[in-house]
């Protein structure tokens, strides 16, 4: 319980500094580089893929090499 207790906190630390600098930056006049780094980088692990998992257990994955296969397939001499 401990554990969950501490990333809960961590998350939300971090959520509340994320916000800070989001509406310092977008609203003080005098906001500087710390505000958009910290923004920016908060953005940029919004675009991390979440679930992930290897390629032979995802549902409808393309298999390795297909797109070579027909890439040669199609530029063959007539």
């Amino acid at each position: 319980m401990t554990g969950r207790t501490a990333r809960w906190g961590a998350v939300l630390g971090v959520a509340v500094l994320w916000w800070w600098a989001a509406l310092r930056l977008a609203l003080a006049p005098d906001a500087g580089a710390l505000e958009g780094v910290v923004a920016a980088g908060g953005w940029g692990l919004s675009l991390l893929p979440v679930h992930c998992m290897p390629k032979e257990r995802a549902a409808g994955a393309v298999a390795t090499g297909r797109w070579r296969r027909a890439w040669r397939a199609g530029s063959a001499p007539e």
